[in-house]
């Protein structure tokens, strides 16, 4: 019996959002938010999080700032669950942060990448992340450190046994490149949206991109948000709808999808019940401010 159900190596930070704000920002102008809310940020650490919330065995590596923000980020992320007895701690850098300017149907996002970017494969216990069922790689584009030996971390994990998922989330570069195809080669589970899908698989329809990748990968699951999730699975293909709920924001959504459906996923359920389970945590994730809050809620009142 493995240790973990899950392991996970990546970004760990906060992030800030902030409502009400107007559609433009002008320059040298104080402008009034009508809310905020600071909260544990990072798609690895919100799958993290969320993946222990719904009862799944994590383990987690990532590489945090001695600063508060740090102490603050990995107090949340222990108290879900999340083994993080294999964190560093960087004597330099400081904890990244990303500031969210949430309005009614979209939003900026402005990252410090302090020690987002930082985690190396040095940082790694290869053991401890090969101890699990499965493990799941976030934001490929932010993990600039780390990138240059994903296909080696693939390797290792593939010789042990363990199975892997991928979602890349957005390309800051724009360029949607950096080795991507090559690690897709390994992954068993790939997550993208549906702007990440059609970029990676480099074609503006949907449909002709995800039949480029899945020469590439066993599984693609599509998140497309208020139409649900798409799966393509060799010549099978199979849609699940979204959840319907009153939406307060959609931040870290489809990380938390991301989280139900891989806690089914280990278990060795159908397809169907992992996406259906992948759009309740999704959908449930939209209750409250942030990707995790929703779920930390029914933590606190377990405790």
């Amino acid at each position: 019996m493995p240790r973990f159900d899950v392991t996970l190596a990546g970004e760990l930070n906060l992030d800030l959002i902030l409502y009400g704000l107007p559609d433009e920002l002008p320059p040298e102008t104080e402008l009034l938010a009508d809310d905020m809310m600071l909260t544990l940020g990072g798609s690895s650490a919100i799958v993290a999080h969320n993946l222990a919330a719904l009862g799944s065995r994590v383990g987690f590596i990532s590489r945090i700032g001695r600063d508060h923000f740090g102490d603050l980020a990995l107090e949340r992320l222990a108290a879900s669950g999340v083994d993080v007895s294999r964190m560093k701690h960087d004597d330099e850098l400081k904890t990244g942060l990303t500031v969210i300017l949430q309005r009614a149907k979209w939003r900026n996002m402005v990252t410090y990448g302090g020690t987002i970017t930082e985690v190396a494969y040095e940082d790694l216990d290869i053991d401890y992340i090969c101890d699990s069922r499965h493990f799941h790689l976030s934001s490929y584009f932010l993990q600039r450190k780390l990138q240059p030996r994903i296909v080696e971390l693939f390797q290792a994990l593939k010789a042990a046994g363990v199975t892997i998922s991928m979602d890349t989330n957005d390309d800051p570069d724009g360029r949607w490149e950096s080795g991507i195809l090559e690690a897709l080669r390994h992954v068993d589970v790939f997550l993208p949206n549906e702007r990440e899908a059609r970029k990676i698989g480099g074609a503006d329809d949907l449909e002709t991109a995800v039949s480029r990748l899945s020469h590439l990968v066993p599984l693609i699951v599509v998140k497309m948000g208020a139409e649900g999730a798409m799966a393509r699975r060799g010549s099978e293909r199979l849609v699940s709808p979204a959840s319907k709920i009153d939406i307060v924001d959609a931040v870290g959504a489809g990380d938390s999808f991301n989280s139900g459906f891989l806690s089914e996923y280990v278990k060795g359920t159908n397809l169907a019940e992992c996406m259906a389970a992948g759009n309740r945590a999704g959908a449930r994730s939209t209750t409250m401010a942030g990707g995790t809050e929703a779920f930390r809620k029914d933590l606190v009142k377990q405790s």
